[in-house]
């Protein structure tokens, strides 16, 4: 992927049922071989990084992420961390100051490349919060040894699920944290809706505007973490994200599913987007995928039973009768994903609620 034209990379950004370290360390070649750029470890259950974030990591933690930012390094790829300082705005103390400092200590350690300050999933319904955001972002990065930087709005999508969560936006709030965030910081933004179906020119075009700055995509396909996105495996070929648009955009960060070995092939389609750009062909991209990621044998498999996977979802399918299908596979990785999904094992996080 010719970085010159749209970064894209991996932000394992979900809620629910994590990945392994074991998984992510493997993500590192595959990232690389599929010509991304970056990694970035955000996911929502490592409370140390968002609510309990004034609490160290334990010590094995902290080494393992140490370990996984080496290995992403010697790949030659930018490996990120995602840190949400929850609400410290509300609570902007001596003490609290003590722990942020302590906090970016931690973080330094790591030795991220890409530092991500993520204000989302918070209440948003405070005077002045753009004014607060982009201060607090200014004195993180003040203390941080990253080099580049990406800022989450509260408020990081048009979509109206956000205030009716959170609270109502502030007036003016994102026109203001456009003007008062530093300009060599990125934003993040995920589109008309929190899971944007597609992307157009015009979309992004007025998005840059209001920051004053090109969006850096935080693409929530294939996630699948919510109480209704659950329920499905997003396996078929990425759509709506035409290549032409890598030039619009300050990064493209790809947020995929509960499911490592499943969301490499959506993962590998979305290469094939930008690099063959108006002669990319979802289908056969995604036939290539499947076959390239499972198989010839399970790959066959899963390219008969997308629609099930895809849009039929497991309320209206036969689990056990699926199941037997997929049984010859359960020593591999992808297959073994396929029937604990069928058997319920992976159980949505009632914290998402923006599904």
């Amino acid at each position: 992927m010719n970085e010159d034209r749209c970064p894209a990379g991996l932000i394992e950004g979900f809620y629910g049922r994590e990945w392994s370290w074991e998984d992510r360390h493997a993500y590192a070649a595959f990232l690389k071989e599929r010509g991304f750029c970056f990694y970035i470890y955000a996911p929502k259950g490592d409370t140390f990084l968002r609510k309990s974030w004034q609490s160290p990591w334990p010590a094995a933690q902290h080494e393992a992420l140490i370990g996984l930012a080496a290995a992403y390094k010697a790949e030659g790829l930018s490996f990120g961390i995602g840190f949400s300082p929850f609400e410290f705005y509300l609570d902007d103390t001596a003490e609290a100051r003590a722990a942020l400092k302590r906090k970016m200590d931690e973080i330094n350690a790591i030795g991220p490349d890409i530092l991500c300050i993520l204000f989302d999933d918070m209440k948003g319904d405070v005077p002045g919060l753009a004014g607060l955001q982009a201060k607090l972002t200014d004195e993180i990065a003040a203390l941080s040894t990253a080099s580049r930087f990406i800022m989450c709005p509260s408020y990081y999508s048009f979509d109206p699920i956000l205030e009716k969560v959170f609270g109502a936006m502030p007036e003016n709030y994102m026109q203001d944290l456009g003007r008062d965030l530093d300009p060599a910081f990125d934003v993040f933004w995920t589109g008309p809706k929190v899971c944007a179906p597609e992307f157009t020119n015009t979309h992004i075009e007025e998005v840059t505007e209001i920051f004053s700055r090109k969006p850096f995509l935080w693409d929530n396909y294939p996630v699948n973490d919510g109480a209704r996105m659950s329920r499905f495996l997003h396996l078929d070929a990425f759509t709506g994200r035409p290549g032409a648009l890598g030039p619009l955009l300050a990064g493209h960060a790809v947020n995929p599913m509960n499911q490592p070995a499943a969301s490499r092939i959506p993962l590998r389609t979305l290469e094939e987007s930008y690099r063959l750009g108006e002669a990319y062909d979802p289908r056969a991209a995604f036939e290539r995928a499947a076959l390239a990621e499972a198989g010839e044998s399970l790959g066959r498999l899963l390219i008969a039973d997308l629609e099930v996977f895809q849009r039929q979802g497991l309320d209206k399918l036969d689990a056990p009768a699926m199941s037997a299908r997929y049984v010859p596979f359960e020593g591999t990785a992808l297959g073994k994903e396929i029937l604990d999904w069928l058997a319920g094992r992976y159980e949505f996080d009632p914290a998402c609620l923006t599904d």
